[in-house]
């Protein structure tokens, strides 16, 4: 990428930018509808740089922040065209309702996808830049010379020809009133001295004082707490309550009813809501939802696998896959499951809220503050702009904090007390039976190969559950849901462009028997790029053994037109030694796929003696395009592969009577410390191209572990997770 003029008007800058895309506020001084020139208030140069008196720089973050570094990383784009110093950066949520009444100068608030920085970066690194360009104009003002004659770097303007210099504080007032460029050139990638490095983050000094407020560390003066419980079967309703014995335990203020499937009990303390809710005796109207179970779930799925009619939608198709099958000499056919499985963030789902007659604010860990702010002001019955929605950094996301139940329901609470702040948390058990659940789904894998061992054919059945549809009801059996062919989709293929499936397949066909049940689908972090990876690396394995081929050589065959994946995947091999001698009962197993826009390969080494697994080394490559900080990227791979492998190896959602039967660690865990493996992670940024980080990675390793569990043992596993199968 060069160096490159961008055109902007005052208008699309300020107020158009939205086309491209804690504790009270924590630190923001912007009040809600002021003048955002104050006189008490530092100079705010744009909307996303203020000047502070010492020179220090506030950039202002719009997306949401949940451990995933994107604060960080959008902040370096701005100050890297800033030419700020980096060291003086400090930061601050702005907030949806201020957006909306300046006409959205942020753009979007929504953070999920793994589009936080690679579908921002553009309009951050141009409010840098335009900030810049005004402070040098400031400058340029008060010495009388031409701007052209001037630069800056770390927060100090220089005059070329006579040396003078000013800093960032002492031009900002002049600078918030100079006109936004026309104009702005962004640095080439190559000259960053901020952006492209690992620098600290922002957020980690509060964390490890303890100054920072999550969501459930809020406190205001006068705050009533509310525990809750909805009915355990999602989509039933609420049939009889019986509250006389909660009602008169200690500390009690009200027990209330919540929407049509749900009640609270609001105390002094969460603890004495929680102990009286416990005595409510709630009778539910559940309807036939009670006579699933997990055996009658995946008798639906293993049906979708065969049907050839009811609900079977086409993702991506070439050549003539059904008669190159027929006409195949070889054939291989396989059958995998991946499970249904629940966030599990360490902060359980909480918002805290205050509602009158015409206002509401609340405090909401979300990924999406804007969706947030709508979802509150509709609770509330009133305006958007009578809301308001504070950002908090989250305890984890992972996309569950996409949807907005939660602050509903504590809306809904605060409302039975006008004036009142109310926080409404989550108890453990509360968050996994409430969730919106990684989808469950099946896939019928069936290849064909020529008399040379060259794949001809390959035939993808993916029976199982839509988001899409869950979100879209109306929809469900009309349409098809791009995220089920996530990782497997052409190139171009919605929603965000970029789910291609890296192989060069003659005969293709990958198709969907949509099979959808009551309890409630959501965007899991990979979404379902993370079974299709692990379907289709796990069975090119298979595929190469039954055409007599390394399983690297065979990959490196459908990869002739895919260079950045095939570098990856090169890197990986290299690193681990592929083909080199092991100790017994050791193998090797490799996964490479694009997903969310980056190129990611791992190959892993393990040991299965006497049944047990252990998982010794993970190396990992991405190339994401652009890596904004390599140090955050490799932690983002270490957390995904901690999160992905809990999921392959232990993790399911299982259903008795229409209910989820796990509802705390003890039945839903994670990795240990000691059984996670070394991971060593190569950043290799091509450039050309913007890709995600914080999930893609995800998705290979399940299938790179599992590969070379087979590679030790001669077992194939094919159903997640694997804790209940015999490895020997």
């Amino acid at each position: 990428m060069s160096r490159e003029a961008v055109c902007i008007s005052r208008r699309g800058f300020l107020a158009g930018s939205a086309a491209t895309g804690a504790g009270f506020m924590l630190a923001m001084k912007i009040p809600f509808g002021s003048d955002a020139h104050a006189d008490d208030l530092p100079p705010e140069i744009n909307a996303w740089v203020v000047v502070n008196d010492d020179d220090s720089v506030t950039i202002r973050i719009a997306r949401s922040e949940m451990g995933q570094g994107t604060l960080t990383g959008l902040a370096q784009l701005v100050a890297e065209e800033l030419e700020c110093d980096w060291d003086t950066v400090q930061w601050e949520f702005p907030t949806p309702g201020q957006s909306l009444a300046r006409e959205r100068p942020w753009g979007s608030f929504s953070t999920g996808g793994s589009l936080g920085i690679r579908s921002s970066h553009q309009y951050v690194r141009e409010g840098g830049a335009a900030a810049r360009t005004m402070l040098i104009a400031a400058a340029a003002k008060q010495w009388q010379v031409d701007a052209g004659e001037c630069s800056a770097r770390d927060s100090v303007i220089t005059h070329g020809p006579s040396g003078k210099t000013l800093t960032y504080g002492t031009v900002a007032a002049t600078a918030a009133t100079m006109e936004v460029p026309d104009e702005v050139t962004l640095k080439d990638p190559k000259d960053w001295r901020v952006a492209g490095k690992s620098k600290a983050r922002l957020d980690t000094r509060e964390k490890v004082d303890g100054s920072l407020r999550y969501g459930a560390d809020l406190t205001f003066p006068g705050m009533l707490h509310a525990a809750i419980h909805a009915c355990p079967v999602h989509g039933g309703t609420r049939k009889s309550v019986n509250a006389s014995k909660a009602e008169n335990m200690p500390g009690v203020h009200k027990v209330v009813e919540v929407g049509n499937d749900a009640v609270a009990v609001v105390a002094d303390s969460w603890w004495q809501a929680k102990t009286a809710l416990e005595a409510v005796d709630v009778i539910w109207e559940t309807g036939a939802a009670t006579e699933v179970n997990s055996e009658s779930i995946d008798q639906m799925m293993v049906e979708g696998l065969s049907a050839t009619e009811d609900r079977i939608f086409v993702g991506n198709q070439n050549g003539d896959a059904p008669a190159a099958l027929k006409a195949a000499k070889k054939t291989i056919t396989a059958d995998y499951r991946f499970p249904m499985q629940s966030h599990a963030p360490m902060e359980p789902m909480n918002t805290t809220a205050i509602w009158t007659e015409d206002s509401c604010e609340a405090w909401v860990p979300t990924q999406n503050g804007e969706a947030a702010l709508e979802a509150v002001a509709k609770a509330a019955g009133l305006f958007p702009e009578q809301c308001e929605v504070h950002k908090v950094i989250l305890g984890g996301g992972f996309g569950r904090r996409g949807m907005h139940d939660y602050a509903i329901q504590a809306v809904q609470i605060a409302r039975q007390f006008p004036g009142t702040p109310i926080k409404l948390l989550y108890s453990r058990e509360e968050d996994q039976r409430r969730g919106y659940y990684h989808p469950l789904t099946h896939a019928r894998m069936t290849a064909a190969l020529t008399d040379e061992g060259e794949l001809d054919a390959l035939h993808i059945r993916i029976s199982g559950i839509s988001i899409l549809a869950s979100l879209r009801p109306a929809l469900q059996a009309e349409t098809l849901d791009p995220f089920v062919f996530q990782s497997l989709g052409p190139d171009g293929d919605p929603p965000a462009g970029d789910h291609m499936g890296i192989y060069e397949v003659p005969n293709l066909l990958i198709d969907h028997a949509m099979r959808n049940i009551h309890l409630r689908p959501g965007f899991w972090r990979g979404v379902n790029a993370n079974q299709n990876v692990f379907y289709m690396e796990s069975f090119l394995d298979e595929v190469a053994q039954a055409a007599g081929k390394d399983p690297l050589t065979f990959r490196r065959g459908l990869l002739k037109s895919q260079p950045k994946a095939q570098a990856v995947l090169d890197v990986v091999a290299k690193k681990a030694g592929w083909g080199r001698e092991l100790p017994a009962s050791h193998g090797l197993g490799l996964a490479v796929c694009k997903s969310f826009g980056s190129f990611v390969a791992a190959c892993a080494e393990v040991s299965v003696i006497d049944g047990k697994l252990t998982m010794h080394k993970i190396w990992a490559a991405t190339d994401p395009g652009y890596a904004v900080n390599p140090q955050q990227i490799e932690a983002q791979i270490f957390g995904s592969f901690v999160y992905g492998l809990s999921g392959a190896l232990y993790q399911e959602m299982t259903v008795e009577d229409g209910a989820v039967v796990e509802e705390n660690f003890d039945t839903y865990p994670s990795m240990t410390l000691a059984q996670m493996p070394e991971v060593e992670s190569t950043v290799m940024p091509s450039g050309g191209f913007w890709g995600g980080v914080g999930e893609p990675t995800i998705s290979v390793a399940a299938p790179a572990v599992l590969n070379a569990v087979y590679a030790a043992t001669g077992k194939r596993i094919r159903h997640l997770p694997v804790k209940d199968q015999a490895l020997a």
